[in-house]
């Protein structure tokens, strides 16, 4: 019995760290069609697009370690049952309601024409990729007539394990001019998750964005959607929404696994820790750029760079598949190694 105990122990000790081991990153570019891809071990992780048709590049599709999509496909691959509300929500990107004046993160293609110039553009320049595991990536934020208020970079560090996705995003925004960002409710990093991980809900709802446009969004409670929200402070479902943590976990049930998606905020970041604009329709995101409106009126950030200043942005997405959730314990140590990708001022 003794000798059947320890050769147990010691198959679950060897599984266990057959599943922590790292898995190989690829990162392949195709120039030609603006389109970056990102394997791990072979299999599909994301793809990270930046057409000229796009108001923002974005990283979709994004895949659970178990091959599963965790991303909404509307509208580029609409999947049959999902919402199609909010057409400016496509994977995972980094924008922002109020630049100036400007609305970055509300733009796409059913903007009329005749309103488009109160909206903003993320125009990505160039692109490095290949490296290891890691893509940067410099862009513009510009009006209409490609008048640029803010450059970028970020970098992208991707790493993997057979039960764990991870993807580190550092952003380095430095001012063309003198730029503010008023306390809003959109912003800044977000995701549209697939309609699984949406909260259950009878009702429907309706969304106001700063320029009065109403977005309404229908009820979601068919059997496949059984989404569940939970912050570093224990505020779940729908009360997670406005709240501030260090971390927010969104989870749920898509096939036969349990899927768990985790965004980490990072202590040198502008207004952490970051309120959390989750809401249980399926749009994931942090903003710390609008206590006004997340707090009632009771704090308030208008966060301003100066021209030639410049602000670092960095948060840690975790994607786990298995039997259960990622633990709290989990997200807590991957916290605590969660640091910037080294970046460097916006090049012009």
């Amino acid at each position: 019995m003794t000798r059947n105990l320890i050769t147990l122990a010691f198959l679950l000790l060897y599984f266990t760290a057959l599943h922590a081991q790292p898995l190989p990153i690829a990162i392949s570019s195709d120039s030609a069609h603006r389109t970056v891809s990102i394997t791990a071990d072979g299999a599909p992780f994301a793809t990270f697009l930046y057409p000229d048709t796009l108001e923002k590049p974005v990283l979709y599709p994004i895949y659970a370690p178990d091959g599963q999509l965790i991303t909404r496909g509307f509208p580029l691959a609409p999947r049959p049952g999902e919402p199609v509300d909010h057409p400016h929500h496509l994977g995972l990107w980094f924008n922002y309601e109020n630049v100036n004046g400007l609305d970055f993160w509300n733009n796409s293609y059913a903007i009329p024409a005749a309103k488009k110039s109160q909206y903003g553009w993320i125009r990505t320049d160039r692109v490095f990729a290949g490296h290891k595991n890691i893509l940067r990536y410099t862009a513009r934020w510009t009006d209409q007539q490609q008048h640029a208020l803010l450059h970028e970079v970020t970098t992208y560090q991707f790493s993997a394990t057979r039960q764990e996705r991870i993807i580190d995003r550092t952003t380095v925004l430095t001012a063309d001019i003198d730029v503010s960002f008023p306390d809003a409710k959109d912003g800044v990093l977000g995701m549209r998750v697939t309609k699984e991980l949406q909260i259950p809900s009878n009702t429907p709802g309706e969304f106001v964005d700063d320029k009065g446009n109403i977005t309404k969004v229908a009820a979601g409670n068919t059997p496949d959607i059984n989404g569940n929200y939970l912050t570093s402070e224990g505020k779940t479902g729908d009360s997670a929404w406005g709240t501030r943590g260090r971390w927010c976990m969104l989870y749920g049930k898509k096939g036969t696994d349990t899927l768990s998606i985790a965004i980490i905020d990072y202590p040198g970041n502008p207004g952490y820790p970051t309120y959390w604009h989750a809401r249980g329709y399926g749009l994931f995101a942090a903003n710390p750029l609008g206590q006004k409106i997340f707090s009632q009126g009771r704090q308030t950030l208008n966060f301003q760079l100066k021209k030639g200043q410049s602000a670092t942005f960095h948060y840690r997405i975790v994607i786990a598949a298995g039997d259960h959730r990622l633990s709290t314990d989990q997200i807590r140590q991957l916290a605590d190694v969660s640091q910037p990708v080294p970046g460097k001022a916006a090049e012009k």
